[in-house]
């Protein structure tokens, strides 16, 4: 079904903020070109098997005056980040943007180069490192760095450089005390639920246009190729570390808990650069991504950046970040990073104070109103994260999900509460009756309330499954924040046509293969179906071999035990107690217990001793989850 036009109340909307912000002002589009040396034509990459993984030429619409179905400023904002091509930052350091969700930045050392945060995908990782040696010459790469532990700064890493030349020392892997730890939480762990998510959030399998997908506000969309990784082989563990990578001097400020949970900024002292990761960007950003996340610290995230603008960033004279384009002049980069800090500190502690005055989440996101030097500031602007979901994400940090009235306490499932809603108010045709006229007056959000409640209690109910999508297409058409659009317009896609998958997943097999033993054993327990394997009872022990230092042999032993439908394990053998089979592996092939397939096991030189038939009893209770679960409607169609 095709999209509709825009509601005569949306377009007013959409005017009323064209006249009200300094779109007049125009550096943010000076400082975006701002060094170009060169694009791919056309922006497109695809994998080894002819798929597109990036399509940034798909974004050829961004251009002249916003249209009716899209706010002006995010309009603007598309238009920014859509740029994309090889900038130079200062000399000495260059930056791809427009290739994936985030930048890349190629810094240049005595014998070849290092890469800030590798991207997404192998496919869009390797294009950027063509772009820039096709202007700057075929140098090495002599290290990467990972700024933090989410998968677009770390997943193409396999496009720059190889396992093989870590392992031997030719490329040093820099990255933040405990990446590797946090990278798998989000990704494996509960990795399913969030790609899932992030399909909305991102809208990548959206249709491109005025009416569709514009962007995702940090950046336009994600890539779509293969995920990798490589495990760092130099932590930073401590604020003013200083190291020195192929002749360039770096100074080190840890920022955990900020924007991920482990997150570094740095210093080029010799080249007066300052990395901010993702903690400074061209926008709010989130404190509690929609694709689902641990909450993060507002409070800390803003004694971060006062520590980073006391360090560093007046002897700075470019601030450059993973996502958008640079700030240059020490005296901009001050009050650019004073703005960001005052923005996340204003959020934290007027949501606090609101909540000591017995407000809710829901309340105080509708009464907060920053000061006029936050709202007016294009980079404090609700592009990705926003005022209302950010400020929910505090109330949730401090008080969890229970606001306190009782009513809250114990309510029925969502189409439970559905059926008896659409009951209370006179059945299904009469409350899209009702809604019909809200949607007349312009009461989205009241529709969206009441249609939603329809849908559940009868899914195949036609007339509010069409009114609800026409709802969340005016909602998507008036939202300033990217992600919220993409919500909205996904939301009405899969109404209108079914579902439409998960386009990127996080999980990869070779992240897989990173996994330590205990994170591994973690990501097998909690997809084990817990009613399924109540009376199930088993025990393996499992034997490692080799991956010391030097190529030394080691041996590691586990005994893992399923009971009460728990998956628990130990570290070493017990010979008073033995396991039910034995399970004997190079620490290398560990990731093919994950699915120990007769076939995998045998290529990969497992051996077995005792039931061999355990194993598979393992895996059967093991549940794979589902990556096409359903969001807007109560059961996938």
């Amino acid at each position: 079904m095709s999209s509709k036009e825009p509601e005569h109340l949306v377009v007013e909307h959409q005017e009323r903020l064209a006249e009200t912000l300094p779109f007049d002002d125009t550096r943010d589009f000076e400082d975006a070109e701002r060094g170009l040396l060169g694009r791919l034509e056309p922006c497109v990459i695809t994998a080894v098997d002819g798929r597109v993984v990036w399509d940034n030429a798909s974004y050829g619409f961004l251009d002249g005056p916003a249209p009716d179905s899209v706010n002006p400023s995010l309009w603007r904002q598309s238009n920014l980040v859509a740029i994309d091509g090889l900038f130079e930052v200062v000399e000495g350091i260059y930056q791809v943007r427009g290739l994936d969700l985030s930048n890349v930045t190629f810094v240049e050392g005595e014998a070849g180069v290092i890469v800030i945060d590798p991207l997404i995908s192998v496919e869009t990782a390797a294009a950027a490192l063509a772009l820039y040696r096709e202007h700057r010459g075929d140098r090495p790469v002599t290290a990467v760095i990972y700024t933090h532990s989410h998968v677009d700064h770390f997943g193409g890493v396999k496009g720059v450089t190889t396992q093989e030349d870590v392992d031997a020392g030719r490329v040093v892997v820099v990255a933040p005390e405990g990446l590797v730890e946090h990278a798998v939480a989000e990704n494996v762990y509960a990795g399913t639920a969030m790609a899932r998510r992030a399909g909305y959030m991102y809208g990548a399998a959206l249709a491109r246009g005025p009416r569709g997908q514009v962007g995702a506000g940090l950046g336009q969309t994600t890539s779509t190729g293969t995920v990798t990784v490589i495990p760092p082989t130099l932590e930073i563990t401590t604020t003013g570390q200083e190291e020195v990578l192929d002749g360039v001097r770096i100074v080190f400020q840890m920022a955990p808990g900020t924007e991920a949970p482990a997150e570094m900024h740095f210093y080029f002292p010799d080249l007066r650069a300052l990395c901010l990761a993702e903690n400074a960007t061209h926008t709010l950003h989130n404190l509690l991504t929609l694709r689902g996340a641990l909450v993060r610290d507002p409070h800390v995230w803003s004694q971060y950046l006062t520590e980073v603008i006391d360090l560093f960033a007046r002897d700075a004279d470019v601030a450059f970040a993973s996502h958008h384009w640079p700030t240059w002049g020490s005296e901009r980069i001050v009050e650019y990073l004073e703005l960001q800090r005052d923005l996340y500190a204003y959020l934290h502690d007027q949501t606090v104070r609101m909540m000591n005055a017995g407000m809710t989440g829901a309340e105080i996101a509708e009464a907060m109103v920053l000061p006029p030097a936050l709202e007016n500031a294009w980079h404090t602007r609700g592009y990705y994260g926003s005022v209302s979901h950010n400020v929910k994400a505090i109330y949730q940090r401090y008080m969890g999900w229970f606001d306190g009235n009782p009513a809250h306490l114990w309510q029925h499932p969502p189409v439970e509460q559905a059926i008896r809603y659409v009951d209370f108010m006179g059945g299904a045709d009469a409350v899209v009756d009702k809604a019909r006229v809200s949607f007349g007056a312009g009461d989205y959000r009241w529709v969206a309330e009441v249609l939603n409640h329809v849908v559940f209690a009868e899914p195949g109910h036609g007339a509010a499954r069409e009114l609800l999508a026409d709802t969340y297409e005016q909602l998507g058409y008036g939202a300033e924040n990217g992600t919220w659009r993409n919500f909205f317009l996904s939301g009405a896609t899969e109404l209108r046509s079914g579902g439409f998958g998960t386009p990127t997943a996080t999980a990869s097999a070779d992240m897989l293969t990173h996994l330590s033993p205990a994170m591994l054993f973690d990501a097998m327990a909690v997809r084990v179906d817990g009613p399924a394997a109540w009376d199930e009872r088993l025990s393996i022990d499992l034997v490692l071999t080799g991956g010391g230092e030097g190529g030394a042999e080691t041996v590691e032993s586990y005994r893992l035990r399923l009971a009460n439908g728990v998956l628990t394990y130990t570290a070493g053998a017990r010979d008073d107690e033995p396991a039910d089979v034995t399970v004997t592996l190079p620490r290398v092939a560990l990731a093919v217990l994950a699915a120990p397939t007769p076939d995998a096991m045998a290529a990969a030189g497992v051996e077995v001793t005792g039931d061999a038939g355990v194993l598979q009893r393992l895996v059967a209770v093991l549940d794979p989850g589902d990556p096409d679960f359903a969001i807007v409607t109560p059961e996938k169609e």
